[in-house]
């Protein structure tokens, strides 16, 4: 006998959701049919609508999915059922296979029509995954046989959304709550972050290398950290994907995110030194003296230094500026990096930079000479 829908929706209401689009490509493609099962402490809804995708079903999508281009002629377009559907999907868990294409099509079509949308995110896909982990094969087609799952009209949207809240009920039947509950919540995608943090910022964050700053109430800098996956970083210690205990304390405090790109990791690492002497921040840890460290270590070089770094991402090249083993920041051209060090004042000895620099200099990192940099500029000038 299945559970109850009480106690199947987790503490929180959920949305099985389905979509039929002209293709796979964000942005090019366009939703043809929307499917939706609604379930909460007060029962269990369905809801679906064929789209006008406003441009051409290829053959191949029409003889997938039966829909044609005569079915969604006279279909509303999306903005017409934009509203109703965002009230069937907000404040509710978003449960999709594949959710990252359900989710993203629907998103890219909400903001073109000036809507945020922004749900948490369970894919079954990562779920079976999770939970089946011997399991070679986690498409629709296998859980329907593996978990004899009984569909109705396949590649139709609300069909599929329901084999999704058929796969749900018969997790729940076969599987502790508590081990149900550990393995949602591993593979949960949490969109809504802390403070003023969301999607939208987390995207505006650099792929690549750089370095990040949490900040917590009345702005008081908490955590200090770099990463050569930055964006995926920061989106890791906000959504409970992973986090150690320490990791779920830290997140529960930020309130707001700061980063600076830095193309290459040696500029990360000269970045979080810089940064978390600057900030003193409460949870990095406090770099604990040495014997050998030195006290105002002379500086090895007549001048200014650039570093050069190929940004990881890119390929483009960066410049790390040092001088009497204080770094400057990281410019995109040698003219600005020697404008970035002109600017300054005087150089302040950095131990973080010190021991950053005395292990990695002798390791064939390209410097070039400031004074150098700054002559060939006047020159070609």
């Amino acid at each position: 006998m299945l559970p109850t829908v009480s106690n199947l929706y987790c503490a929180e209401p959920l949305v099985f959701v389905d979509l039929e689009t002209t293709g796979g490509s964000l942005g090019v493609h366009r939703i043809t049919e929307i499917g939706v099962v609604e379930v909460g402490p007060a029962g269990v809804t369905q809801w679906s609508s064929l789209v006008n995708p406003q441009q051409p079903i290829p053959f191949f999508i029409q003889q997938l999915t039966g829909i044609s281009d005569s079915m969604v002629r006279d279909a509303p377009t999306f903005d017409v059922i934009a509203h109703d559907l965002l009230a069937r999907l907000d404040g509710r868990l978003f449960v999709a296979h594949n959710a990252r294409f359900d989710h993203g099509f629907l998103r890219s079509e909400f903001k073109r029509h000036g809507i945020r949308f922004q749900p948490d995110v369970l894919c079954t896909v990562q779920l079976s995954r999770a939970i089946y982990p011997t399991e070679r094969r986690h498409g629709l087609d296998a859980l329907i046989e593996r978990h004899a799952l009984v569909p109705f009209a396949r590649h139709r949207a609300l069909a599929d959304a329901d084999l999704l809240w058929q796969f749900w009920q018969h997790l729940h039947n076969a599987h502790s709550a508590d081990i149900l509950r550990g393995h949602i919540d591993q593979v949960t995608r949490r969109f809504r972050l802390a403070g003023d943090i969301d999607e939208d910022t987390i995207e505006r964050i650099p792929a690549g290398c750089g370095v990040y700053v949490f900040y917590g109430e009345n702005d008081v800098p908490l955590y200090v950290g770099r990463s050569v996956r930055l964006r995926q970083r920061v989106r890791a210690h906000l959504t409970g994907m992973k986090r150690s205990a320490k990791e779920q304390r830290l997140a529960e405090l930020v309130r707001r995110v700061e980063w600076t790109g830095t193309g290459g990791e040696i500029g990360a690492m000269l970045e979080e030194g810089r940064s978390i002497a600057r900030l003193g921040p409460a949870h990095n840890r406090v770099s604990k003296a040495r014997r050998d460290d030195p006290r105002g270590a002379p500086w090895t070089h007549p001048g200014a230094i650039a570093i050069e770094e190929a940004d990881a991402t890119t390929g483009a090249r960066v410049w790390h500026v040092v001088d009497g083993w204080q770094f400057f920041g990281t410019a995109t051209s040698l003219d600005e990096a020697a404008r970035l060090r002109s600017s300054a004042a005087l150089a302040v000895f950095e131990l973080s930079t010190y021991r950053i620099l005395s292990e990695r200099l002798s390791r064939g990192l390209k410097i070039v000479p400031l004074g150098v940099a700054m002559l060939v500029g006047a020159e070609s000038a």
